[in-house]
């Protein structure tokens, strides 16, 4: 990244948080609270490790050369301020043994105000995001495979963030804070099937006074503490947001291969593969998305799930297995062609 069009907002956030996962490690090694069966200092360090990802993977895209770059690089500034504020509430309320995200503890003033401030901040996350993606995704700023991961990361991205939106529409909560307080959270992530056996077994009060208990959540899965009893909509969000990182990983993956196989040094070849991983990140986000809003565990997938899976899985082999053999193709006519000319001794 060239340090004279560095955008240092993005990298001082960056720098933030990668600090902020260091300090939340130690959490939760040396502070034994906890709220739904995890570490008070899990999530701050998710969250930090999620936005130094993303910000360094803005940071460079904003490096690069590009009309409106002006608008892009203030919409970064925008970024980078809404991120180190909203995640220094969630680091605020870990200190505080309590929740960030959806909590209705109206006589805590500190809370009233945090919350405010991801009323405004998420919108505003948001939107710079998507306007970025906008001006970005009609630009090529490098190769031909870098393009096409940058723009297809950007939009799985932004629907990544609107559909976390849909987390303010899956009831009220009732939880217990590290201290045992009970406090009310006005929405979760998990989406639950209540004629479920796992629905009934979970939330043992649901129905009795119009609230749900949310104490299932901390039966989840290791480290993610994604839900194993119901369908749970963090996962399209990280699958949405994090694949620009995989789809960048994988170009320079397959640049580093075409030195070893002639046939994928073609730029052609290499975006056509992209193109295709693109596409099955999609797939899986819709999949992922689908599975949650059918109060379905990611690791309990019905009949249908493995179905449409096995489906996706077979045409994107079926489709990779066609561009690897156009671009051996391709790469033997280039052969022919140059040997067709060199001149005859």
């Amino acid at each position: 990244m060239p340090v004279r069009r560095a955008h240092r907002p993005l990298l001082c956030m960056v720098g933030l948080m990668a600090a902020l996962v260091l300090v939340a490690t130690v959490g939760m090694l040396v502070d034994d609270r906890r709220v739904l069966g995890e570490s008070v200092w899990l999530k701050p360090w998710k969250f930090g490790l999620a936005f130094a990802l993303y910000g360094l993977t803005l940071a460079w895209l904003l490096s690069r050369p590009h009309r409106g770059q002006r608008v892009t690089r203030w919409l970064g500034t925008v970024f980078a301020v809404t991120g180190v504020v909203d995640v220094g509430f969630i680091v605020l309320q870990a200190a505080r043994g309590s929740f960030s995200h959806f909590n209705n503890a109206d006589p805590d003033p500190v809370n009233q105000v945090g919350q405010i401030v991801f009323t405004s901040g998420v919108p505003g996350l948001f939107l710079a995001n998507l306007v970025i993606a906008v001006i970005v995704v009609r630009q090529r700023l490098v190769d031909r495979p870098t393009t096409v991961a940058i723009r297809a990361g950007l939009l799985l991205a932004v629907l990544g963030m609107a559909q976390a939106y849909l987390m303010g529409f899956t009831g009220e909560q009732r939880v217990l804070d590290a201290y045992g307080r009970p406090v009310l959270l006005g929405a979760g992530h998990t989406v639950l099937d209540h004629n479920t056996d796992a629905a009934r077994d979970g939330y043992t009060d649901a129905g009795r006074d119009g609230y749900i208990d949310a104490a299932h959540d901390a039966d989840g899965m290791p480290l993610t503490h994604w839900s194993t009893t119901g369908g749970d909509l963090r996962i399209p969000h990280f699958v949405g947001l994090h694949a620009i990182q995989f789809l960048l990983i994988a170009v320079i993956a397959l640049a580093l291969l075409a030195r070893r196989f002639r046939w994928l040094r073609p730029e052609r070849t290499r975006a056509e593969l992209i193109t295709v991983l693109a596409g099955g990140c999609a797939a899986v986000f819709a999949l992922v998305f689908w599975q949650a809003m059918r109060a379905q565990s990611l690791v309990h997938p019905d009949a249908a799930t493995l179905g449409v899976a096995a489906g996706l899985l077979t045409t994107l082999a079926g489709l990779t297995v066609l561009v690897l053999l156009r671009g051996r193709d391709l790469n033997r006519r280039s052969g022919a062609a140059s040997a067709a000319v060199r001149p005859r001794e």
